[in-house]
């Protein structure tokens, strides 16, 4: 997910990544942090989601979130190792690194001192996000909208690439990197001969008849002052 969210391969600059129930672990919300990327996955077991305190005193303050509430988050693990994990992010951002090779590497010492202060970050990112997820029902549809985008996209990609499975057997980069790129070649020319279907249906004269100008709907000034812009991601 992370490597997709660096190397998406386009011009855009990316502000979110919707990601499936298994994508909301504590690493990737760690790392996603420290490369200012809004990660955005669907939770769907959030009755199981444990929200860690900011201090000890948050089991008093909010008393109806006790039985969800764990451990406070450790801050001066952050404190004594965010200058190697910002490295370890810079890494990332200026791929001089592969985050698979960096978490390989934590995995093998999971005590390591910069992978403990990316998983409390993680920890805290989790629980301010699971409290908007839980209070923004705009988010959750937005959230849902984007995966099933993806979805849709992957069981075309799985029509396209039928051969063996539809898996890619070879673990050689060259290999692989083209099967990718020729995947992403009939992708692009699948949507461009819609687009052409599409027009031609739409030239015809009972077509045309039908339809009006599109006038976008103006926003509500009031739902705009009380509640800020999402943050737009992609799959």
């Amino acid at each position: 997910m992370v490597e997709g969210a660096i190397r998406h391969g386009t011009t855009m600059k990316l502000e979110g990544n919707y990601v499936d129930s298994h994508g909301e672990a504590e690493p990737g919300f760690g790392v996603t942090r420290l490369l200012n990327v809004d990660l955005l996955p669907r939770i769907k077991q959030i009755n199981r989601v444990k929200l860690h305190q900011a201090d000890y005193g948050d089991l008093a303050r909010y008393a109806n979130l006790a039985p969800a509430m764990t451990r406070p988050v450790r801050w001066d693990i952050i404190a004594k190792n965010y200058d190697q994990v910002v490295k370890y992010a810079t890494a990332i951002r200026t791929r001089t690194a592969s985050t698979e090779a960096i978490l390989s590497r934590f995995t093998r010492t999971a005590s390591h001192p910069a992978y403990q202060a990316m998983l409390e970050i993680g920890r805290a990112a989790r629980t301010t996000f699971a409290a908007r997820y839980l209070d923004d029902r705009d988010l959750q549809r937005e959230i849902e909208e984007g995966l099933n985008v993806v979805e849709a996209w992957n069981r075309a990609s799985s029509v396209i690439c039928y051969g063996r499975g539809g898996e890619i057997s070879t673990n050689r980069r060259d290999e692989v990197e083209m099967t990718t790129l020729c995947l992403r070649i009939l992708q692009a020319s699948l949507v461009m001969v819609n687009v052409l279907m599409l027009q031609d249906v739409l030239a015809e004269p009972e077509w045309a008849a039908l339809l009006t100008p599109c006038r976008p709907a103006r926003p509500d000034p009031a739902v705009l002052v009380a509640r800020p812009p999402l943050r737009r991601g992609v799959p």
